[in-house]
């Protein structure tokens, strides 16, 4: 066996359980760290250091297991709820001065704060208070989405899916027809879209819509 090989294999094997080590999602910590403790298993039987590989073996197996646990129970129905944000929260302000640095990429925290939106509510998910929605008036029929914000843990889509989907009943309730985003970001262009929205060109002036209602 070439020892060069053998190596870089190595190299790969640590690069990516330590890459694991930066996800902040569990998910895809184990499913990172699985790959890397996998390669550091091989790595360990192919260089006869059987040591590392028992251990990285066992490791992948952890992983394992708990990725089968954490599978099982998305796979049971969980518990969501929209939670009106009272004016002047005191609860709104420490969430966005916590979540601040990922708030930047889609609005400045600091001009979120003073709650002046004609539809703001927490998404509750099993009793965590997982995600923010702010919408102010864009006009009649439409409502602008400020923030549509899920803490990291929680960033599967789901919450997504129930605010635009499960509960489109509560914007067509206040009147409003369509909602609208303007965003420049990659990633959070490619999550509206997920969810539904389709790119507009207004006046030389790029946004996202999605009707609540198809035959408008």
């Amino acid at each position: 066996m070439d020892a060069n090989w053998l190596e870089w294999l190595g190299y790969l094997a640590s690069l990516i359980v330590l890459i694991s080590l930066l996800m902040s999602s569990i998910i895809k910590l184990r499913w990172i760290n699985l790959i890397g403790s996998s390669l550091f298993s091989l790595y360990g039987f192919l260089i006869g250091a059987l040591p590392v590989g028992f251990m990285n073996l066992g490791i992948a197996i952890i992983n394992i297991y708990y990725l089968v646990k954490i599978y099982r129970g998305s796979a049971k129905k969980e518990y969501f709820k929209i939670l009106s944000i009272e004016k002047d929260s005191e609860y709104l302000k420490h969430f966005l001065n916590y979540y601040k640095e990922g708030l930047k990429k889609f609005a400045d925290p600091s001009k979120l704060e003073a709650n002046t939106y004609e539809v703001s509510f927490y998404v509750l998910r099993n009793m965590v208070p997982a995600g923010v929605f702010l919408g102010s008036k864009h006009d009649e029929n439409t409502l602008e989405v400020v923030l549509d914000f899920v803490i990291p843990e929680y960033r599967d889509f789901k919450i997504g899916s129930f605010i635009y989907e499960d509960s489109k009943g509560l914007f067509l309730d206040k009147g409003y027809k369509r909602l609208i985003s303007y965003s420049s970001t990659v990633e959070h262009i490619d999550y509206l879209r997920k969810m539904g929205f389709e790119e507009k060109v207004e006046n030389g002036s790029k946004y996202f819509e999605k009707r609540l209602l198809l035959s408008q």
